[in-house]
């Protein structure tokens, strides 16, 4: 009995370890593969086979899987699409350790073997701002090469994706409507901050942060808290639920419209 429990350990160690290696073969592949060849194709590719378990029922449940791993797949394609606007230049690591590649790869590692995994209340919030903010920022990257339409079009899928991974283990029968509407209020901003696109560099690592991202990812946050406390209290929310991260967001916001809209970049 003893032996077996030791071999039983080791299993799971050893299943551990290899999870662990090809995530991060997962996190960097994906972006140095897309940086050296130029393409967006095999990053592309790689993400869509590390979700090879959607397709690994019954056709039933392809759909269903698929909308529970949408927040992932757009996290996964929007890392992708940011090395792939980045340009091809992959510099040395020992001189250019902050390069956006180099961060992109680790971002990305790191999404995948800390926060993905985790199912709690407060991770699951953390997990949709992520694609909020990363979805954003593909898209305002794409939309400065290719029609406006996609930007408006993407913000109102991410916002939808976002919010119905927070809200489907809810009781809630409005639960269709409300990730709709969230997804409309974010195509809408999309559209009003599209007349003009402000975004934050970095010196010369190549990082490039749109303040439509920055916005966005704060509405979802107060959109959320605000929404669980409905949920919990019966439509009634707290005022010490809901307060605060109201009045942080609005504050926010205004302090990057109003202060910070003088741009390192304009596009």
């Amino acid at each position: 009995m003893a032996d077996y429990v030791l071999i039983r350990k080791s299993r799971n160690v050893l299943s551990s370890i290899l999870h662990v290696v090809l995530n991060i073969l997962l996190g960097v592949g994906s972006i140095f593969l897309t940086a050296i060849t130029g393409s967006y194709l095999l990053g592309f590719l790689l993400v869509i086979v590390s979700k090879w378990r959607i397709f690994a029922v019954r056709p039933r449940y392809w759909l269903l899987n698929l909308k529970s791993s949408l927040v992932d797949l757009i996290v996964g394609f929007s890392f992708v699409l940011i090395a792939y606007c980045s340009g091809p230049t992959l510099p040395s690591f020992f001189e250019h350790p902050f390069h956006i590649h180099y961060v992109l790869a680790l971002l990305y590692t790191l999404w995948l073997i800390f926060l993905k995994p985790l199912s709690s209340s407060r991770a699951t919030i953390a997990q949709s701002l992520v694609a909020v903010f990363l979805g954003t920022t593909a898209a305002v990257r794409l939309s400065a090469t290719y029609d406006s339409s996609i930007l408006v079009l993407s913000a109102l899928f991410i916002g939808w994706a976002a919010t119905r991974h927070v809200l489907v283990q809810s009781d809630d029968n409005n639960f269709r409507l409300v990730t709709f509407v969230c997804g409309l209020i974010c195509a809408e901003l999309a559209w009003i901050f599209h007349a003009w696109l402000i975004v934050y560099s970095f010196g010369d690592t190549g990082i490039i942060i749109p303040q439509l991202s920055i916005i966005l990812t704060v509405f979802a946050f107060a959109f959320a808290r605000v929404y669980q406390s409905l949920l919990k209290n019966d439509g009634e929310p707290k005022k010490d639920e809901i307060l605060v991260p109201t009045i942080f967001s609005v504050l926010i916001i205004f302090a990057i419209v109003v202060f910070f809209s003088n741009p390192s970049f304009h596009l």
